[in-house]
């Protein structure tokens, strides 16, 4: 979709810091929530939220559908609630942002080295990009060490994805990652930004120590391939 006026609107309505966090809190559910849900959340009244959840809906980032939050129906079901999700379109300046200057760097390194030394393309690809992830996890880690258990591992994984644009969804002991930071080019190469993006996160939970959560590629729709699931066998 092109660049348009509403594009620019709704990214300046993102300026307001209770409207950002209340984005930020939908755009990271599985399914859709309330405002009583939102505003818990992000701690604001429940009038409050809706303000601003109404505000990023007429502004495109948000969509909404009606239901009664317990399911019943019927007479004496009670009214039914508006409910929030991500809007559906991609807008051209995005939250979080899509790392397209990164994919760049890590493809064209990769041809390079392979100009360089024969290295089929695809190899140095994942190298390098193996090798970004490990950079993000040893800022992760710090000088506080590997996480000790495997909940904490699951915890910091999550946290540094989040901090890259993964968006990631902690369902039970699995994260599934809602966004993936190379959006546009993983729909016209498929295979490659999914093996980039394997080769990127494996990187970064490999410096967690034994504790560290496994990554797999499950390709689903509408989101990242990768998966991360706790390391429940080695949970302390």
């Amino acid at each position: 979709m092109p660049y348009d006026d509403r594009d620019a609107s709704g990214i300046g309505s993102l300026a307001d810091p209770v409207r950002r966090q209340l984005y930020l809190y939908v755009c990271a559910q599985p399914g859709t929530v309330s405002r009583e849900q939102a505003a818990d959340a992000v701690g604001v009244a429940a009038h409050k939220a809706k303000f601003h959840l109404d505000k990023l809906e007429a502004e495109g980032l948000l969509e909404t559908d009606y239901a009664r939050l317990h399911g019943r129906s019927g007479p004496g079901a009670g009214r039914t609630s508006k409910l929030y999700r991500r809007a559906a379109r991609d807008i051209a300046v995005s939250l979080p942002d899509r790392e397209y200057q990164l994919a760049g760097r890590l493809m064209a390194d990769a041809i390079a080295e392979s100009a360089a030394t024969g290295t089929p393309v695809i190899d140095a690809l994942h190298r390098l990009a193996h090798t970004h992830g490990r950079l993000l996890g040893e800022g992760a880690v710090g000088a506080q060490g590997p996480p000790t258990t495997a909940g904490a591992a699951m915890r910091l994984a999550v946290q540094t994805l989040a901090a890259h644009g993964y968006e990631p969804r902690v369902e039970g002991t699995r994260a599934v990652m809602a966004n993936c930071p190379f959006h546009a080019l993983a729909r016209a190469q498929t295979e490659l930004v999914c093996g980039m993006n394997h080769a990127l996160i494996g990187g970064l939970t490999e410096c967690l120590g034994p504790h560290r959560p496994a990554s797999e590629l499950m390709p689903g729709p509408n989101r990242c391939c990768v998966v991360l699931s706790e390391n429940t066998r080695r949970r302390t």
